[in-house]
């Protein structure tokens, strides 16, 4: 399946926002309440929080940090 390209900025907002929802939901969740029992459980519940808030803040911050680095490089 392949995206348009002017969706372009709004695919990396997705992608972006659901790889490090997942993975620091899910890390986040292991040092609060170790790998015992409810953990995936709790890590579903707070990858589900985390990855809506995570989308917004990306589509947001991303143009943002991108002149902050275009500022920061040479050509």
């Amino acid at each position: 399946m392949r995206f348009h390209a002017r969706h372009a900025n709004l695919l990396f907002a997705g992608l972006m926002s659901l790889l490090m929802a997942f993975l620091m939901a899910g890390i986040l969740t292991a040092i609060n309440l170790g790998l015992g029992p409810g953990y995936l459980r709790a890590w579903a519940r707070a990858f589900a929080i985390a990855w809506p808030i995570a989308f917004v803040l990306v589509l947001i911050l991303a143009p943002r940090v991108r002149q902050m680095v275009a500022a920061l490089t040479r050509p």
